[in-house]
């Protein structure tokens, strides 16, 4: 990599697509038990973290785009900082302090990312992380910030750092060792989740270095056009009051953790993934909050824009390769069962769907766009759907940061256009969470959404320990035996 280098058409047009009410960042939330060490939380982002030159580098306008240069002024207490909550700096302070840093511009006269530790009365502290979507895609800072952590609370970062490397030394052998060890079990989780076929997986691969050509590819193997024609005539989703003209100011929520074990088995007995498990969950939830604010909710369809990621297996460097599909999120349906099984079968179809790498390709056709070209074509997009939602699975054993133990965290990408929710679900250590932002103008109270999520899997789980497992196939049968037995026993 030389000392200037251009930024990719996609990452430009991540770049391009910031504005007052919805900032292109990637905002996490980790918690701890106990306090990190703040001299080895440093060495570790040294070693880990300032390895890749994107973490060094500014962001400067070049022609008709951007590049890549060195930040010669680099200091790294301008991008990790202390913070201190107000009141009794529980959970609700965090959630508010969460938000508030999500909705303030990152300083574009610096590298575009920045964290805040901060003390809390939750039983230790919590380290806020800001990253620029135009530095990488969700699933590669996730691999980042894993590649930090430690199997146990000794850990083995007290080394002394080494000097920080050259452009080139991202291709070398520590990087391959570095993905071998962290990265390619997170990668091929996130592949497994999303349930790219192995046709389209194994084309992908040709193109994953130019986004354009994907359209390419595609056309040998199905009507591109007709892809491209559908996503452009796609219609509105439902109007409901998750809809509207967003603001600048954000609220932030987020579950207490459920069992994953519970949900794995629930989804054994009832035949359907944990994804369907959880997406069916937040339907749920949705459905809750619109019935108790009296709104309508039959036939509501709620469209979720959800990333895929696009990398090959190997493919350990940021930027951004994913793609996005269009999920409808069945949340007019009541029964519980019948909306679990409808999500299993619109899942099923986006998994054999192109949805994702021709969204790709023209996120990068975007990026060759005029600025006002790129945002007036993508909003007429991104207006047609509700939430971005994400479903990350994360590593399933406890894991360390500067000495402290990693508890609970929370990852949201950014909502684009006029989409003012954005949905997370984790799992991580034996455990799953949601995690929800939302713009205050249209949900100003998301922890009342949050709260229904666990209500929403154990109505499945209730009908599981009820009913015969072999009659719970036919939801609608099982809705009849149940309004039968709610009737006799109002008798």
């Amino acid at each position: 990599m030389s000392a200037q280098e251009p930024v990719s058409h996609v990452d430009t047009a991540w770049l391009r697509m910031d504005r007052p009410c919805n900032l292109m960042q990637i905002v996490g939330v980790m918690l701890f038990d106990g306090a990190l060490d703040i001299g080895r939380l440093k060495q570790t982002i040294r070693v880990h973290m300032l390895a890749h030159d994107r973490f060094r580098q500014l962001a400067r306008p070049h022609g008709t785009g951007y590049r890549w240069v060195e930040d010669r002024d680099f200091d790294l207490d301008h991008h990790l900082r202390r913070a201190v909550l107000p009141g009794d700096a529980g959970k609700a302070a965090l959630q508010a302090f969460v938000a508030d840093l999500a909705a303030v511009p990152l300083n574009p006269h610096r590298p575009l990312w920045e964290m805040h530790l901060v003390d809390t009365s939750l039983g230790g502290q919590a380290l806020i992380v800001r990253i620029h979507h135009a530095i990488a895609d969700g699933i590669a800072l996730v691999g980042v910030l894993l590649s930090m952590m430690d199997n146990t609370a000794e850990g083995g970062q007290g080394e002394e750092a080494p000097p920080l490397p050259a452009a080139s030394a991202m291709e070398d052998a520590d990087d391959a060792h570095w993905f071998d060890k962290v990265w390619a079990p997170v990668g091929q989780a996130l592949v497994t989740s999303a349930g790219l076929t192995a046709r389209l997986w194994g084309g992908y691969l040709g193109f994953l270095m130019q986004p354009m050509k994907a359209l390419d590819y595609l056309g040998t193997g199905c009507d591109v056009t007709a892809e491209l024609a559908r996503l452009a005539a796609m219609p509105d989703d439902s109007p409901t009051r998750f809809k509207g003209e967003p603001g600048s100011v954000k609220r932030v929520a987020w579950s207490e953790p459920i069992a994953l074990p519970e949900v794995k088995a629930v989804g054994k007995v009832l035949g359907v993934s944990v994804n369907d498990m959880l997406l069916s969950a937040a339907a749920g939830a949705l459905r809750e909050y619109l019935a108790a604010k009296g709104d309508a909710t039959d036939g509501v369809e709620l469209r979720a824009l959800v990333p895929v990621n696009l990398r090959a297996p190997g493919d350990a460097r940021l930027g951004n390769r994913f793609g996005l599909v269009a999920l409808e999120l069945p949340v007019g349906v009541e029964n519980p069962l019948a909306r679990l099984y409808a999500v299993r079968e619109r899942m099923d179809a986006l998994k054999h769907s192109y949805q994702a790498p021709v969204s790709l390709g023209i996120l990068g056709a975007f990026g060759m766009l005029p600025k006002l070209v790129q945002t007036q074509v993508f909003d007429l997009l991104a207006n047609k759907a509700t939430a971005v939602m994400t479903n990350v699975p994360g590593p399933q054993q406890a894991l360390y940061l500067a000495g402290a133990k990693l508890r609970q965290p929370l990852f949201w990408v950014p909502q684009s256009g006029k989409i003012g929710m954005g949905v997370s679900i984790l799992s991580y250590d034996g455990k799953v969470q949601i995690g929800l932002i939302t713009d205050k103008r249209l949900v100003p109270d998301p922890d009342a959404i949050v709260g229904r999520f666990t209500r929403a899997f154990e109505q499945l789980l209730l009908l599981v320990l009820m009913e015969p497992w072999d009659t719970l196939a036919d939801a609608a049968a099982v809705e009849r035996r149940l309004s039968a037995l709610v009737a006799q026993s109002g008798r």
